[in-house]
């Protein structure tokens, strides 16, 4: 894994402002640093590199194509690499300089054109293309959304990055915050593509191209270009559509179990051999949920040796699946290693935090992602995940709950359905995880947070948007900031024709959520020490597999991932698995109101407040008086200002 920086500028490139811009991603790349301009083009490319696959001379980047057409500064892994060169041996004799994947991608993008050449390419990468000969430059980002990938305008420049360090690097960038975005921040706990946190700063969309060319340096654009659009100087379009993927998944479904199986585990099985591919040690995080255990045992089955598994443990009970995830790794036979985490440790990370994420992040498990990978990276340097699984086959709380909640009160006036949501939210967070403990009741992990999740739901109107915004955004009674703009996230929140509520909401999880919150966690977590963190629930294949799944075989008796279990209970009984879902969640809400309660108190202060422009202080207070007292489970929308001001007092 690497960092990509680069500028196009009208003006003079100079190669000590873009080993600037590289040196800003030390961190994502400490085995090599590269730079490449091209005065007359006012182009140059910058390259840090962490060595993963052919650790020779041969991978050094920025790399030129052997035509002498085109320049590629890329960040990624192609896992389907050996059967591309294959195929471009099929067309005609190469001579390889080496055996890295950076090679197969510019000679397939040389011999097949960009949009192709990804189209064919199977992996998770960031990357930038100068064409020599039309002088253009592309931005290209893989399907899902696994690798970040900034561009932006500023005076006689065009910049982009694996994030905004390199940008801060250029002399005379002047970073403006948007307040627009800012509001989508606090709603969202992040910033949702294409959007960034500073004005004419924007992403690249997961599955898209952005070409541009000097014309457009003088005119840039005030808010994000749409995906496709074509304007002077500036093109964006798709060579991979979600939403098309998925429409063709469900063309085709395949509705026998057994052959649903078979075939899931077939494919996963191939991805994770792809994913294996590595020069150095390779490793698994296991925290004994289904996603993660499924990787573990299929990934020990198909390389023939013993996995190197990692978890987070916490100290207090109702969090720790540690003990969960030794149980796996015993029947399994892994060489398992468990780190616990403790509130000092904690406080140690919460000041690196608004480098590490480098725009506002607020997902509260950050914390305990960035110390599992920097346990991880003690041992190896490539680690698989399992990311996406809740995503693709139906995992979280939200799809069972929407349909069972609903669909039981559809008789009930609408009315009467919204003061049952204010009688069940009017119950404090705190006396619902007690009645959770209580030997009568099923255990449910964090009942009073997802009590108040249905409660919200509950009152909303009733429409699937709503709902899903019940469940997934914070600050429902009016985001605390003096701004009456509210940017539409029409573009990832588009509704497909003919699904069920669940499969919508997995569809929207999987635009936006999925890249722009867990994918970015993980990506900025584990790019900060150094791990590369490989997710193979994420494959193309997979994905595909997934939209080829009925509903019924993703949810079934109001449980969700039932394909998925069903491969798992191939290699580890039931009783080590099921148990109620409760996410890679962390004590953050009793911490606040403990241990963490000094610091915060100082970060709350009215006069901490005021520095952020527009906030709306008395409403942060009245939600921070009501967190500890315990009416009120408010650390997702208090982590969202307390992660905003320690990023601008930083950054």
């Amino acid at each position: 894994m690497c960092g990509i920086a680069g500028v196009l500028t009208t003006g003079l490139v100079s190669e000590a402002t873009v080993r600037a811009m590289a040196r800003a991603l030390a961190h994502r790349g400490p085995d090599d640093e590269g730079a490449w301009i091209d005065p007359e083009a006012g182009i140059g490319l910058g390259h840090r590199r962490l060595s993963i696959v052919d650790l020779s001379e041969a991978g050094h980047q920025p790399y030129h194509s052997r035509c002498g057409r085109y320049v590629l500064t890329y960040n990624g892994e192609i896992y389907n690499h050996a059967g591309v060169r294959r195929a471009l041996e099929m067309d005609g004799a190469i001579e390889w300089r080496g055996h890295s994947d950076t090679e197969t991608l510019m000679e397939a993008i040389a011999h097949w054109g960009l949009a192709e050449a990804l189209k064919r390419c199977n992996g998770m990468f960031a990357l930038g293309l100068w064409d020599r000969e039309k002088r253009q430059l592309s931005l290209a980002r893989d399907r899902i959304g696994e690798k970040p990938l900034f561009y932006g305008w500023n005076g006689d420049k065009i910049l982009f990055g694996s994030s905004l360090a390199p940008f801060r690097a250029v002399p005379g960038f002047l970073a403006h915050i948007d307040p627009d975005v800012t509001a989508l921040y606090l709603r969202f706990n992040c910033v949702p593509a294409p959007f960034s946190i500073y004005r004419g700063i924007f992403k690249v969309m997961p599955g898209s191209i952005v070409t541009l060319d000097a014309r457009t340096i003088d005119q840039p654009p005030s808010r994000p270009p749409a995906v496709p659009s074509d304007a002077p100087g500036i093109t964006c379009a798709r060579y991979w559509s979600l939403a098309a993927a998925a429409r063709t998944g469900m063309q085709a479904p395949e509705h026998d179990p057994d052959s649903a199986i078979a075939s899931l585990e077939a494919t996963l099985t191939t991805a994770i051999l792809q994913q294996t591919m590595s020069d150095v040690p390779i490793g698994a995080f296991l925290s004994g949920g289904v996603d993660s255990s499924l990787i573990v045992a299929l990934m020990q089955r198909a390389t023939g040796g013993r996995a190197r598994t990692f978890t987070i443990g916490f100290h207090d009970p109702a969090y720790d699946e540690a003990p969960h995830a030794a149980a796996i790794a015993r029947h399994l036979g892994t060489e398992h290693h468990e780190h616990y985490m403790t509130p000092t440790c904690v406080m140690d990370v919460i000041a690196k935090l608004p480098t590490i994420y480098d725009e506002p992040f607020a997902d509260s498990s950050q914390v305990a992602t960035h110390i599992l990978s920097r346990e991880t990276r003690r041992d190896v340097t490539v680690a698989l995940s399992g990311d996406g699984g809740d995503e693709l086959f139906g995992g979280y709380n939200r799809y069972t709950m929407t349909s069972r909640i609903f669909d039981r009160l559809s008789l009930l006036p609408a009315g009467g359905r919204r003061n049952l949501g204010r009688l069940i939210g009017g119950v404090p967070a705190s006396l619902w995880d007690r009645m959770g403990t209580l030997p009568f009741m099923a255990p449910v992990a964090m009942l009073g947070n997802k009590a108040h999740k249905v409660a919200r739901a509950m009152r909303s109107g009733g429409e699937l948007q709503e709902i899903y915004a019940a469940f997934t955004e914070e600050w429902h009674s009016g985001i605390p900031i003096r701004h009456d703009a509210r940017l539409s996230m029409s573009a990832t929140h588009e509704a497909l024709p003919g699904i069920a509520r669940e499969e919508q909401m997995m569809y929207w999880d999987m635009m936006s959520y999925l890249p722009d919150d867990i994918l970015t966690k993980v990506d900025r977590a584990s790019m900060a020490v150094g791990l590369e963190v490989r997710a193979p629930m994420l494959d193309r294949d997979v994905v595909a597999c997934a939209w080829q799944t009925p509903l019924a075989l993703k949810i079934r008796g109001g449980q969700g991932k039932w394909l998925l279990r069903q491969v798992l209970y191939r290699h580890v009984p039931p009783a080590l698995i099921d148990r109620p879902k409760a996410g890679f969640g962390v004590p953050l809400d009793r911490w606040l109101r403990g241990p963490l309660r000094d610091w915060a108190e100082t970060q709350l202060a009215p006069s901490s407040l005021a520095g952020i422009e527009g906030l709306d202080s008395a409403a942060v207070q009245l939600r921070w008086q009501q967190h500890l007292r315990g009416t009120h489970d408010w650390t997702a929308a208090l982590w969202s200002v307390l992660m905003l001001i320690g990023w601008q007092a930083q950054c």
